[in-house]
């Protein structure tokens, strides 16, 4: 123990090198933006208590969530949120902007999906709701790219369901009057309320942020066999979409093809979508959305001449001052469908090791609208596996 004020300066001048040191080999491995280079650094520093890590406590759950769109980054901003003592680091060979949920036009109004009950679908809902209601009426909104937008739902006949599941979650919902009506001739029903735009090419960042802030990792890497992450994680996330194909040998998810149009035409203000949920104009911050094409099976990422004249068309049908609209780009994404959004834990085995796997894919064009409710009951299943990895086994009585 130093006992002089001088051994005492001098221990701190060591303890303050070890530290540069620490930062600088961390900088080297790192990108610019703090993401890792490669999992083999990690795994090296995951056993070297010499590393930066070994600030961690010994019961640390080192959690890994494979995927970097939506889904991954809120389930990792969620279980660092809700379990206690543990690292959470989020891989992907793909981030913001280059994920599918950037092209997503991100309203919040619900896509149902019929394997699920009605009133889990409306907690997922309503739970994301609340949570970006929070963050537009905060200091954060702008930059987390959230903000409330009024519109209409119209229909072309009068749905069976007039009055959907979600409509005391969203605000101001009502039926349509017949002077509303007249500005859509070709529609005789309609719905009128205030939802919110989730504007993914800034909230992706946002969220990135907040993992990065409560001490999470972001690792750029593919990953191609989730093994691959044992035995540096104790457990792993599986949020990514449609590489579960490959990843999780699901054969069930598939692409459904989308492409939009981004124009520019910033005298739309209110939001249109038909009823079908095809064609719909989404005014953001700094463009108006126009869509859409809904076409299974299809893997193109290339943007098509057809489609975009077909959706302009449509668009301008219903809002007829969108033929002055300019600054026209395509944009194309794959949504991750499935007949039933997956939402459980597997134990994977190999000679005799585990490693427990949350699934959390399979959102299809729905997932910004419940994204941050399925993160949250994804977090609670990564409670459960930590949870049981801390309880130590029955001793059997001989």
């Amino acid at each position: 123990m130093p006992t002089s004020k001088l051994e005492k300066a001098q221990a701190g001048g060591q303890r303050e090198g070890l530290q540069a040191r620490k930062e600088r080999a961390w900088q080297r491995q790192c990108h610019g933006d703090g993401r890792l280079r490669s999992l083999a650094p990690f795994s090296r520093a995951m056993g070297d208590r010499d590393s930066c890590t070994s600030q961690w406590p010994m019961d640390t759950a080192r959690i890994a969530v494979v995927g970097a769109g939506v889904v991954g980054l809120s389930t990792a901003v969620c279980i660092s949120k809700l379990v206690p003592r543990c690292s959470v680091t989020v891989i992907s060979d793909k981030f913001t902007p280059d994920t599918t949920s950037d092209v997503a036009a991100g309203m919040l109004i619900p896509h149902t999906y019929p394997d699920t009950p009605i009133h889990k679908q409306k907690q997922w809902f309503r739970e994301t709701f609340n949570h970006l209601f929070a963050i537009a009426n905060s200091a954060e909104a702008g930059d987390a790219g959230v903000h409330l937008v009024s519109g209409w739902q119209i229909f072309q006949s009068t749905p069976t369901e007039e009055v959907p599941f979600w409509a005391d979650v969203v605000l101001g919902f009502r039926k349509m009057t017949e002077a509303e009506l007249k500005k859509f001739p070709q529609h005789v029903f309609g719905q009128a309320f205030t939802t919110l735009k989730c504007e993914c090419p800034a909230y992706l960042p946002w969220l990135q942020k907040r993992i990065k802030g409560s001490g999470g990792w972001i690792l750029t890497r593919r990953i191609e066999d989730l093994w691959e992450l044992h035995p540096s994680f104790d457990v792993v996330v599986n949020c990514s979409g449609l590489g579960s194909r490959e990843l999780a040998g699901d054969s069930k998810i598939f692409p459904v093809r989308g492409q939009v149009l981004q124009v520019q035409a910033p005298w739309v203000e209110h939001f249109i979508r038909d009823g079908s949920g095809l064609t719909y104009i989404y005014p953001g911050t700094s463009h108006v959305t126009l869509g859409g094409t809904r076409q299974k099976g299809d893997w193109n990422l290339s943007p098509d001449a057809e489609n975009s004249r077909e959706i302009l068309s449509r668009c301008c049908a219903l809002e007829p001052s969108l033929h002055r609209a300019c600054n026209i780009r395509e944009k194309v994404g794959l949504r991750p469908y499935r007949p039933g959004l997956r939402l459980q834990t597997e134990l994977l085995a190999r000679d005799g090791q585990r490693l427990p796997v949350v699934h959390h894919y399979g959102h299809g064009s729905g997932g910004i609208s419940v994204h941050w409710g399925t993160a949250l009951e994804a977090a609670r299943l990564v409670s459960e596996c930590v949870h049981a990895l801390r309880t130590p086994a029955p001793k059997s009585k001989l």
